[in-house]
């Protein structure tokens, strides 16, 4: 049986617009014939993968999601930088210093390389796949192998994002490497063997990747399912109209303003939901150590709670400032099949003195409905309760214990 952590908590975020829609709103759901604020799944993960304490603790084990990997790889063989270094931002001082391979030949060259991770493997003979343009078949030609790839040509840019793994880009370099010291375009077999099944990059064995058009040994199953976070209570998205003044404007011939504008917003206590497949996830990760030989699934674990009961997407934070901790945490351990207590709030909360701990009271209830119903779901729990704080210290439940908790 698999073994699942659940994560249950309650996020009070103040007036913001943190998850947009397309016309700038903040996001919402009808449920329970009710209008509530919603923010993504997707934003909630970008938050938590890309925030100051998962990349922290994860350094030396995240991969990079992007479309412009030919992009990097071109300027890789042309400069002589590392493609690490590149990925990581670094700028080229000099477009037109060549370092390595003279750019058309590399435009070729990181076209076929990005093209591993976004086409259908070909089925071109070896003895074709390993000659020079020029002595391809005079049919091969490059209106055809443009509508056949999904890598634009001319920018080098994939159709759509892929997640690379560490293990990956760390081949890439290593081929990047070769190239250049050969002057030689890339081989066939060395283009296959640039797709890796083994990997420690623990954002890509978490949240998953599928590569359309790669074979499908390649695909990772995510680990870590989010839900969309919803209010508790009914929300009604509000118009904030603001102006801005200029600084010199000394009112001598205009007093107005210089700008005029409209933002939409809404504040609102919100339920979220994480379960995490820890046995899929140690299957992914092949039971890998970190430099200091401890398990990488526990440290990637601890790092996701962590950062999901502190990090709050980033829209709109400079005109909201609304940053907030978890204020409740339900943690459930077990093998039995996971569930979401969403029903909780099927009906909207009313409560208007205290609905932080009306909330609460219906999380536990619920859960202890479904409990003698279906029977326990965990066979272990623990609870965080900024809203109730014991008198006594030695009764607090900390984050430091729920994160020691999962990784246990």
């Amino acid at each position: 049986m698999a073994e699942f952590i659940q994560l249950h908590m309650l996020v009070s975020y103040p007036p913001s617009n943190l998850n947009r829609d397309d016309l700038g709103r903040p996001k919402t759901a009808v449920m329970g014939g009710t209008q509530r604020l919603r923010i993504s799944s997707q934003s909630l993960k970008r938050a938590w993968r890309t925030s100051d304490i998962f990349t922290e603790r994860l350094k030396d084990h995240m991969g990079t999601r992007t479309k412009e990997m030919g992009v990097k790889v071109k300027n890789a063989l042309t400069t002589g930088l590392s493609l690490k270094e590149l990925l990581d931002g670094k700028t080229i001082d000099d477009p037109k210093k060549v370092t390595g391979i003279p750019e058309e030949k590399a435009k070729v060259w990181a076209g076929k390389i990005a093209s591993v991770f976004v086409d259908k493997p070909t089925k071109e003979t070896n003895k074709n796949a390993n000659k020079s343009e020029a002595e391809k078949p005079v049919g091969e030609t490059k209106a055809k192998k443009e509508k056949e790839s999904n890598i634009d040509q001319e920018s080098l840019k994939s159709e759509q994002l892929v997640f690379y793994s560490n293990e990956e880009i760390a081949a890439i370099q290593t081929l990047i490497t070769t190239l250049i010291k050969d002057k030689r375009e890339p081989k066939r077999d060395e283009l296959s063997s640039l797709l890796k099944e083994d990997l420690s990059s623990v954002d890509v064995a978490m949240f998953g990747r599928m590569l359309a058009n790669a074979p499908s040994r390649f695909n990772v199953e995510a680990a870590v399912q989010v839900a969309h976070a919803v209010t508790v209570h009914e929300v009604a998205v509000e118009d904030d109209y603001f102006t801005a003044v200029d600084d010199l404007n000394k009112e001598e011939d205009d007093a107005g303003a210089a700008h005029l504008g409209e933002t939409e917003f809404a504040s609102g206590l919100f339920y979220e939901y994480v379960c995490i497949n820890k046995t899929l996830l140690e299957k992914t990760l092949d039971q890998k150590k970190d430099k200091d030989g401890n398990d990488l699934a526990n440290i990637a674990i601890r790092a996701l709670v962590e950062s999901a009961a502190k990090i709050a997407p980033s829209g709109k934070q400079n005109s909201f400032a609304s940053r907030a901790y978890a204020s409740f945490l339900l943690v459930e351990k077990g093998d039995k099949q996971p569930r979401s207590l969403s029903v909780a709030y099927l009906t909207a909360i009313k409560d208007s003195t205290d609905l932080l701990g009306s909330a609460i009271s219906c999380l536990k209830e619920t859960r202890e409905k479904m409990n003698k119903v279906y029977g326990p779901c965990s066979r272990d729990e623990k609870e965080m309760n900024a809203h109730s704080v014991p008198t006594e210290q030695k009764d607090i439940i900390t984050l430091e214990q729920i994160l020691k908790f999962v990784a246990s």
